[in-house]
């Protein structure tokens, strides 16, 4: 590779790199995600492969593949504790997914793309 050709690799790298940073994109934290599944006890209502009194997450997963808002559908229901339907027919509120320091979005949005990951 040439100096030129190498001036131009570092500045695609840097530029790749800042508008990572600039849009707020993050890689995913599978360990932050799981720890802070287990620290609310989804799995308590929800398992990964099969229905508890919750859907399976791997099946939340399947209807919000490919739609352009699902991140943000699922952040909000995490977020907002709204009604939803038990297994049993009941209905009962969605917890608030709990989070350290509190209400951080961040660490909610991570949860959810792992789960949309599954």
């Amino acid at each position: 590779m040439n100096r030129s050709q190498k001036s131009f690799a570092s500045m695609l790298l840097a530029g790749a790199t800042a508008a990572l940073f600039a849009t707020g994109a993050q890689a995913l934290d599978v360990d932050a995600a799981k720890d802070l599944m287990k620290q609310n006890k989804c799995t308590q209502c929800h398992g990964m492969d099969k229905d508890k009194d919750g859907p399976a997450f791997k099946k939340v997963a399947a209807k919000f593949k490919g739609k352009a808002d699902s991140e943000a559908k699922l952040v909000t229901h995490l977020t907002t504790a709204p009604k939803v339907k038990l297994s049993d027919g009941t209905e009962e509120e969605h917890k608030v997914v709990k989070t350290t320091p509190a209400k951080d979005e961040a660490q909610v949005r991570n949860l959810v793309q792992y789960i949309l990951t599954l």
